[in-house]
């Protein structure tokens, strides 16, 4: 399957679901919204979007000046602030980014009762992506790059849990 069909099974996969079974942007002012030229979401191999797209450390990056259409968002953006990773069964499984510090749903993901139907699609999504070789090292560079925040969150944090003041 090309890149272009693997993308909109994903993005059918994921439908209208969302984290929460409320617009979680009002809890934040859309946060995750608020680009500027220094910031953006990842795009995945291959991935189009309308947005303005710039390099980041060898890697495309959707810059967001706070206003898209939700049908034209990048799969980052559907995705976020959850995303496939390994549920150490040899399965995947959708878990809060903790590359994702602007969130507060990120941050308060221990006491957040994410939607499990977006939970289920966004592992839906992961397994869909592992099928495509490209995706499939994204996916895993993307991986080693969540390990390494959540080993700096943590011991930069007392218990894992509430931030070192």
């Amino acid at each position: 399957m090309n890149k272009v069909e693997l993308y909109r099974r994903a993005f059918r996969l994921l439908g209208n679901f969302t984290p929460l079974k409320t617009d979680c942007g009002v809890l934040c002012g859309r946060r995750c919204c608020h680009g500027d030229a220094d910031t953006g979401m990842l795009l995945f191999p291959s991935e189009a979007t309308v947005l303005p797209v710039r390099e980041a450390g060898g890697r495309r990056v959707a810059v967001c000046g706070g206003r898209c259409s939700r049908e034209t968002r990048p799969l980052s953006c559907r995705l976020f602030p959850l995303f496939p990773v390994p549920d150490g069964r040899g399965g995947l499984t959708a878990a809060a980014d903790p590359r994702g510090a602007i969130c507060p749903l990120v941050r308060h993901a221990a006491q957040v009762r994410f939607s499990h139907r977006f939970r289920a699609r966004v592992a839906a999504v992961g397994r869909l992506l592992l099928c495509d070789a490209d995706c499939r090292a994204f996916l895993e560079h993307v991986w080693a790059e969540m390990a390494d925040a959540e080993a700096l969150r943590s011991s930069l944090t007392a218990d894992g849990t509430e931030e070192k003041i």
